[in-house]
């Protein structure tokens, strides 16, 4: 019989946890969250993770072998320190380390958008719609940008742990600064703060994303329409880059700005025009799991 599952998703505001059966199962035996509390430290998060561990095996009666986490940012595979996470706090500590002291058991460690492709690619859109697909790519669209490569069924991290690090190519110099030191990532034009922060500068109102896809669809608010077709234009162009250079068989498109369903129409058209084929195979869908994917994720790690 196989060992239940562990995994935990670590964000800025929340962590999770769920214990599933089995990979083949998806049925939560637990699902449980605690308030990060981030603004406390770095010492402080890593309590808040083992509280809500005991509160795991306190509700099943289980106890872990190994956790798999999904993270912010991620662990680099030579300093064993984290890196290029949104929730600073983590950038450089050895946070693998400390969880395994922590917790007393072994644990895996990968970013929010590996998780999140692995995660549709065993139980969401790949598994139920296109099972024999071998190259997955996962892109998350929303406060930021990321994405994530999965491989016959497992993540693929790369030399340096960066891999599938989309949010963070070179796109265009209108985006401007990038909180990351550079200019002009796809982050600072396809990420939702930015599409809204065009609108804003093209309008004078500022909007959230759904109000200007709304406002764009029901009226003629002409700074609605730049700014959807900005993103249908980026899109292509920063999708045509990883589609030119992997070639996957799917690409799943989550987060909030992936929820505008022109991205599956003009979007794609945008995609066809600039990638190196005669013809677009790819499949690009959106996810099934909804907010289930970066946990499910973490669990599928340890599978």
């Amino acid at each position: 019989m196989s060992e239940p599952i562990w995994g935990i998703d670590l964000g800025g505001t929340k962590i999770e946890g769920v214990i599933l059966p089995s990979l083949d199962e998806q049925e939560p035996l637990v699902r449980t969250r605690v308030h990060t509390e981030s603004a406390k430290g770095y010492d402080h998060i890593i309590t808040r993770i083992g509280q809500l561990v005991d509160e795991m095996k306190s509700r099943t009666g289980l106890s872990p072998a190994k956790i798999g986490f999904g993270t912010p940012g991620v662990l680099d595979p030579v300093l064993q320190t984290m890196k290029n996470c949104n929730s600073t706090a983590l950038n450089g500590r050895p946070l693998k380390k400390d969880l395994e002291e922590a917790l007393g058991i072994p644990v895996v460690l990968a970013n929010d958008a590996n998780c999140f492709a692995l995660s549709e690619n065993h139980w969401g859109v790949v598994k139920r719609k296109f099972p024999g697909a071998r190259m997955v790519f996962g892109i998350i669209m929303g406060t930021g940008v990321g994405g994530g490569i999965v491989m016959d069924g497992k993540i693929w991290e790369g030399r340096q742990g960066i891999a599938g690090e989309w949010g963070h190519i070179y796109l265009d110099q209108s985006g401007g600064p990038c909180y990351c030191g550079k200019s002009g990532c796809v982050e600072t034009i396809l990420s939702g703060p930015a599409l809204q922060r065009y609108y804003r500068q093209a309008s004078g109102n500022d909007l959230n994303l759904r109000q200007i896809v709304e406002r764009s669809l029901q009226s003629d608010d002409a700074a609605g329409h730049l700014t959807l077709d900005r993103l249908h234009l980026f899109f292509g162009k920063a999708v045509s880059i990883v589609t030119n250079l992997l070639d996957p068989d799917v690409i799943v498109v989550g987060g909030g700005v992936g929820n505008i369903d022109s991205i599956y129409t003009q979007g794609i058209d945008s995609l066809r025009k600039y990638i190196f084929n005669n013809r677009l195979d790819v499949q690009v869908v959106k996810p099934e799991l909804g907010d289930s994917a970066g946990v499910f994720g973490a669990a599928a790690l340890v599978a």
